[in-house]
């Protein structure tokens, strides 16, 4: 039963080992006989939390734009050690953040055109703190943006 629940599980995502002993647990699988196909399924590589933290980093940095410290929070929240984490993390430089910052500024500031600057430096900063963009990285690629907004420039 419980080899059937891990597959079944596996087949619609990718999962983490914690993610999987949960959802036995929940389940009422016994603690040993989950460690025990766990254990299995980790061996022959169906459970592997190193590649799934690198390709949900991947993911989640591409696709939803977050930062480093939002996607540290999501590794957590699935249960993935701290050192596998790091790793996975180290995927995502300062510049890929910044980078990734100004995209999506450029991106909402197509939505903000004609709203005063300090109404569009507040939403861009919502935004970015949502992300888990730091201060250090936020307020350089806001203050750009909206100096350079065409409403905002002397004639």
């Amino acid at each position: 039963m419980a080899r059937a629940i891990v597959l079944r599980q596996l087949s619609m995502a990718p999962r983490s080992r914690v993610q999987l002993e949960r959802k036995l647990r929940q389940r009422g699988c016994d603690d040993d006989v989950a460690g025990r196909v766990l254990d299995r399924m980790t061996e022959v590589g169906l459970v592997d939390d190193e590649a799934y933290a690198e390709m949900l980093v991947r993911a989640r940095h591409s696709e939803r734009g977050l930062a480093r410290r939002a996607l540290a929070h999501e590794l957590r929240k699935q249960g993935i050690d701290q050192e596998v984490a790091d790793e996975a993390l180290s995927q995502v430089g300062a510049g890929d953040e910044r980078v990734r910052a100004e995209q999506l500024v450029e991106k909402r500031m197509r939505g903000l055109h004609g709203l005063a600057p300090e109404v569009q430096t507040r939403r861009l900063a919502g935004l970015l703190a949502r992300k888990g963009y730091s201060s250090e990285v936020a307020w350089p690629v806001i203050r750009e943006a909206v100096d350079a907004a065409p409403e905002h420039q002397r004639d």
